[in-house]
C-alpha cells in the first residue's frame, strides 16, 4: 500500500485526537510530521514527536496536511492553508475560516463525499455539531427530501478546547470540596473559559452575535449554512438554538424535521440501522437511548428517540449524539483524507 507523508499543524485537543485516529485508523502515513508555534519535544498520544516550528518550508515532501484548530480558533490555516496546497500538500482544515468558500468542498464522507472530486487542493471539515446532526438527518433526506429542520444542541466543554475541559473539572472539583448546597451551587471561583459558570448550568450562546443574523450566535449560523452547502439545498429551511452544558465530551441534537412525504418512525429506523456511521439506540420503554456517556471516544453517531412530530406534517422527531472531538473534528478530517486515497485523488 501506498505510503503518505502527512503534516497536522497545531496539538491541542483536536491534534492530539488526529494523532490517535490515525494511529487506531492504521493510516497509511510513513511519517507524520508537527507543526506548531515553536520547535520542542512533545508527547502527543502516548507518542514523542519532535515538533516543528511552522514555517513555509516545513511543509514542503507533505502529501495531506491537517490542520486541527480549534472551533473557532483563526489564523494558521489562513496562514499557512493554501501555501502548503501550493507546495503540493492537499489540505483538511478543521477551521471555519473557509468552510463557505466556493472553491473549498465541505465534506462528510458518509454523506457528500463527491464533493471531493471537485476539490482544488484544500477541503474544510465541518462544524462539529453539524456533522452530528447530519449523520443522523442526510441517509432520511436522501429518501425522503427534507424540507425544513430544527435544532437544539447540548455542547460538551470539549468544543471549547482544554481550557474549558480544565475549567468544569476545577468547578465540579471546588463544588465537591466546599460548603455548596444544591440551593447555593454559585461557586466563588473566577471563569474565564465562558463568560457564566458552565458547572451546574447552561449556557444558551455559543458563540458571539452574528451580526448578519441578529438575534442568533455564529454557532447557529454556521448549522445553518453548512447544513445547506453539504446537502446541497442552499434554500433549507432550518431554525437551531446552541446551548453549553457541563458535559466533558459528546454533543447531543434534539431535531424536529418536516419531509416532503410521510415517514414512519420504523421507516426511519431501518433507513438509520443501514446507514455507515450511525448506529440505532432507540427503545424508550427500556430507556435506551444514546448518551454522552456511551458515546463519548466512540466512531458512531447514535440516534434515538425516533418518533413522530404532529406539529408539522410530515414531521418526525429524533436525538443524535456523538462525540465532537473525534467524529465531529479529527475522525472526520482523517476519514476525509481516508476517502480521497480510495477515490485515487491524492
Amino acid at each position: 500500500m501506498k505510503q503518505y507523508k502527512v503534516g497536522l499543524v497545531g496539538i491541542g485537543a483536536v491534534g492530539t485526537e488526529m494523532v490517535k485516529v490515525l494511529r487506531q485508523r492504521k493510516f497509511p502515513a510513513s511519517e507524520i510530521r508537527i507543526l506548531a508555534t515553536r520547535e520542542r519535544d512533545e508527547e502527543v498520544a502516548g507518542e514523542t514527536f519532535h515538533v516543528l516550528e511552522t514555517k513555509a518550508e516545513a511543509f514542503d515532501g507533505l502529501d495531506i496536511v491537517l490542520f486541527a484548530g480549534t472551533e473557532g480558533s483563526k489564523g494558521a490555516s489562513k496562514m499557512w492553508g493554501w501555501e502548503a496546497v501550493k507546495r503540493g500538500a492537499v489540505v483538511i482544515d478543521n477551521g471555519d475560516d473557509f468552510r463557505m468558500d466556493d472553491r473549498v468542498p465541505l465534506v462528510i464522507p458518509e454523506i457528500n463525499g463527491d464533493a471531493l472530486e471537485k476539490h482544488q487542493g484544500f477541503i474544510a471539515n465541518p462544524n462539529c455539531s453539524t456533522i452530528i446532526t447530519l449523520m443522523g438527518i442526510a441517509p432520511l433526506h436522501r429518501a425522503n427530501p427534507l424540507k425544513h429542520m430544527t435544532a437544539v444542541t447540548f455542547q460538551s466543554v470539549s468544543g471549547t478546547g482544554r481550557s474549558a475541559i480544565d475549567e468544569l473539572d476545577a468547578q465540579v472539583r471546588e463544588y465537591a470540596a466546599g460548603a455548596y448546597t444544591p440551593a447555593n451551587s454559585r461557586l466563588a471561583s473566577e471563569h474565564k473559559a465562558y463568560p457564566h459558570q458552565i458547572a451546574f448550568n447552561v449556557l444558551p450562546q455559543i458563540g458571539s452575535a452574528k451580526k448578519e443574523m441578529p438575534g442568533f450566535t455564529t454557532e447557529e449560523a454556521k448549522m445553518t449554512f453548512e447544513s445547506r452547502k453539504i446537502l446541497g439545498v442552499p434554500d433549507l429551511k432550518i431554525g437551531c438554538t446552541c446551548v453549553r452544558v457541563p458535559v466533558f465530551f459528546a454533543h447531543s441534537i434534539a431535531i424536529h424535521a418536516q419531509f416532503t412525504n410521510p415517514f414512519t418512525p420504523d421507516e426511519v429506523r431501518e433507513i438509520i440501522k443501514k446507514s455507515p456511521g450511525v448506529k440505532l439506540v432507540d427503545d424508550l420503554a427500556s430507556s435506551q437511548y444514546p448518551l454522552p456517556l456511551d458515546i463519548q471516544h466512540g466512531d458512531d453517531v447514535g440516534i434515538g428517540r425516533i418518533r413522530i412530530d404532529p406539529s408539522v406534517e410530515n414531521g418526525i422527531a429524533l436525538w443524535c449524539s456523538g462525540d465532537n472531538i473525534r467524529k465531529g473534528a479529527a475522525q472526520n478530517a482523517v476519514q476525509i483524507a481516508e476517502e480521497m486515497i480510495q477515490r485515487g485523488l491524492i
